[in-house]
């Protein structure tokens, strides 16, 4: 599903007008991207958490030299759905 689906979707569940249920998607995911930005943790209590896990550095190989290649400690984007939305 895409955002123009998700948008069609919440005006025929609700009835409200196209142009306002756009203006809100559009500004909820602008919130997410900016607290992704900020590195913040997000809870959307019965949907689940978004929060940041610290990833060690490592050892890997470039498949087409062979050359060994160490990639750099990061932090990771995680979501962890909640109970009611598991299946």
């Amino acid at each position: 599903m895409i955002k123009k689906e998700i948008v069609e979707k919440i005006v025929e569940n609700t009835g409200l007008n196209k142009i306002i249920v756009k203006k809100v998607v559009d500004e909820f995911l602008n919130v997410l991207i900016s607290c992704f930005e900020n590195k913040e943790r997000i809870e959307l209590r019965d949907f689940g958490v978004f929060y940041f896990k610290k990833v060690k550095s490592k050892k890997a190989r470039n498949p087409k030299t062979g050359q060994e290649v160490i990639i750099p400690e990061r932090l990771k984007l995680i979501f962890k759905p909640s109970k009611k939305l598991k299946i």
